[in-house]
């Protein structure tokens, strides 16, 4: 073994110990793809862009752990790369208000790029972040000159593969040509209940090949293998997987290749023997001195790497590649020349969506995103702006996991406000993705058509009925119903300015422009009086197609002498948050309310004394009879109303404009 690979066995070593050491501290953990993959992540460190001293480098490379199960590994890394990771930190692994909890968290722990979560979300977070690189830089580098020119590498293993967003991600990178994309696969054969042999057989280099991959196959444990791959990948035409062959718990003694050193911690004896094995020390946490300075070299080069770019940036002909960037770093949202749909007399919520996702990309450079193939009907096109990546218009097939999966990807990657579309129903398919990007903080935008028994002929299984109670349910998530068109503007306004998720939820059918008189500041709290009447006794609250239900309810109501405020929630969670003095103004607590919304709606009754939900699923059948078959009517409005009042129920006949 020459005097490199001497170096890097010991580095390795270090990297393996650390984590055990800090699986056995916690007594949790997973041993086994740390100590696997550490020979690699040694040679991987040699080949990084990064600033440890600047995590938020613009053009550093990316790099993904798809299982963040191998999180100790993680935590090692970046406590030698030198970022603001402490020994201390490692000692507290999965420990309460840590910095190390058991799976690496975006924002709660410098240099980790992005929350992975379930297994296999992280290869697509790979590809979303690859196809950021690419957008950008198509706006600002030139023949001559590439700003922007980074790598993204992501570790990933038999479970991440086996998941089906691997394959949805994947399948599009291959059909992209990322050639930035570098995939590598720690191919240890184990997963918790044993060979992987049990449950699976397939070809991964046929599958990866199918998918217009280039295929690279190595000893995960050969220092020579893993550089020469990692040298290569730098000229690739197309993005590369890595098939690393290793041994799960590398250096574990008598439980190296079990399958038992996936989840628990290895026991003491077993790293005893495993230190002395190797010549180290039986001290818990130790680090050589030569090992914690060859991996913090990664300062010097770090710092380095980003002045010479900073150097690049100075230089006269990139004024405009500059200007070009920095307008997708400081979006401008008050440029943003919205519809104005006042002269409309009605409209699906659909339509004036893709009218606004229009305005808005046609004044913010970083605004982008596409749909899971449905774009002619999530009227998610945006007109004359080019198709990805030289353009606008993401094109994702019909992989809607994937989908938000990358578009959060996207979005953490600093130049891009991504948006995603399909159907409220497939939602479903997305939600992992949804959950991740709340529990992060992600600023995606979900676009979801059809929302409700509206979908009409296409039946139950078409129509969501469970799902807007779902999201309202997902903390640090914002779903947006809006009433009308003008109600959709207002609260993409809001939107735009709350760093966090959220999921528009959108009319199929055409909504009635509403033009009574109303503050539409107050959208942006959520929910707010749409009309009010003297000396209230009653509250209807609505959203979306309902709102122009309880508007009508309220009027035919008015001669019963229930006189009935209107209010109109185009965002319930929105309006939790606001005081409860804001909250009594909208809906008087010395009234009765009722709540009406086509769907469970069961979240209304913190608020509400009724609910008029959707309480089975829908049917097939045109819309107006599917609303009146499940109780969206005036009529069942106002006999629910007056059983809440105790008021007896007559039919009333207006032959008035009904608000």
């Amino acid at each position: 073994m020459t005097k490199e690979n001497i170096m890097r066995k010991k580095m390795a070593n270090t990297l393996r110990f650390l984590s055990a050491d800090m699986i056995q501290k916690a007594n949790s953990g997973h041993p086994g793809a740390p100590m696997g993959l550490a020979d690699i992540a040694v040679v991987l460190s040699e080949h990084l862009k990064h600033n440890p001293k600047n995590p938020k480098w613009l053009n550093r490379d990316r790099v993904v752990f798809s299982g963040g199960h191998a999180s100790a590994l993680i935590y090692s890394l970046l406590h030698l790369w030198g970022y603001n990771v402490s020994l201390k930190d490692l000692k507290n692994f999965r420990q309460l208000n840590s910095k190390t909890p058991g799976h690496p968290e975006y924002g709660h722990t410098e240099g980790v790029e992005i929350t992975t979560g379930p297994l296999g979300q992280g290869v697509a977070n790979a590809v979303g972040f690859a196809m950021a690189e690419k957008y950008t830089a198509n706006l600002v580098n030139s023949d001559t000159c590439k700003l922007i020119d980074h790598k993204v590498y992501c570790f990933c293993g038999d479970g991440d593969l086996q998941e089906g967003i691997s394959y949805e991600a994947c399948s599009l990178a291959g059909h992209l040509k990322l050639d930035n994309l570098v995939l590598i696969y720690d191919s240890n054969h184990i997963t918790i209940e044993g060979d992987t042999s049990i449950s699976w057989s397939e070809d991964i280099e046929k599958r990866f090949e199918a998918q217009g991959w280039s295929v690279k196959k190595v000893n995960g444990h050969s220092y020579s293998e893993i550089d020469s791959a990692l040298d290569e990948v730098k000229e690739a035409t197309k993005p590369t997987i890595i098939i690393a062959n290793t041994t799960i718990g590398k250096g574990a003694g008598e439980l190296e290749g079990s399958a038992s050193t996936h989840g628990a911690p290895l026991g003491e004896d077993i790293i005893r023997e495993a230190k002395l094995k190797e010549g180290f020390p039986n001290e818990k946490f130790y680090i050589p001195e030569d090992v914690l300075i060859r991996f913090r070299c990664a300062i010097e080069e770090g710092e380095l790497y980003e002045k010479e770019w900073i150097h690049l940036q100075k230089q006269a002909p990139l004024i405009e590649q500059n200007e070009a960037l920095n307008r997708l770093l400081n979006p401008d949202f008050s440029s943003i020349n919205y519809p104005d749909f006042t002269s409309i007399e009605s409209i699906a919520t659909r339509d004036s969506n893709g009218k606004i996702l229009n305005a808005i990309s046609k004044s913010i450079p970083s605004f982008i995103g596409g749909s899971a193939d449905l774009a002619p009907s999530n009227k998610t096109e945006l007109k004359n702006m080019g198709d990805f990546p030289n353009g606008k218009n993401i094109h994702f097939g019909i992989r809607e996991h994937a989908m938000g999966a990358i578009t959060n990807a996207m979005a953490l990657y600093g130049t891009i406000i991504p948006f995603n579309a399909t159907f409220f129903v497939f939602s479903d398919y997305q939600k992992p993705s949804v959950r991740v990007s709340a529990l992060t903080g992600i600023q995606n935008f979900f676009i979801w058509t059809h929302d409700s028994i509206g979908v009409g002929e296409d039946g139950s299984t078409h129509q969501p009925v469970e799902q807007i109670s779902q999201f309202r349910a997902l903390p640090n998530f914002y779903l947006w119903r809006p009433a009308d068109a003008t109600e959709n503007v207002e609260a993409w306004k809001s939107a735009l300015e709350i760093k966090a998720p959220h999921g528009f939820v959108l009319s199929r059918q055409k909504l009635k422009t509403l033009k009574p008189k109303r503050d539409f500041g107050d959208v942006s709290k959520g929910a707010y009086i749409i009309k009010e009447r003297k000396n209230a006794n009653f509250t209807l609250m609505a959203s979306g197609s309902e709102v122009m239900l309880a508007l009508q309810g309220a009027c035919h109501l008015e001669v019963l002498g229930i006189r009935a405020n209107v209010v109109s929630v185009p965002c319930l969670d929105l309006f939790n948050e606001q005081s409860i003095e804001y909250k009594e103004r909208v809906i008087n607590p010395d009234t009765k309310v009722l709540a009406i919304e086509a769907s469970s709606a069961v979240e209304y009754y913190r608020y509400a004394d009724d609910v008029i939900g959707m309480e089975s699923f829908g049917a097939s059948a045109p819309a107006d009879l599917l609303f009146k078959k499940f109780g969206f009517t005036i009529e069942n409005l106002m006999r629910r109303s007056c059983k809440l009042i105790g008021v007896e129920y007559r039919e009333v006949k207006l032959g008035v404009k009904l608000y």
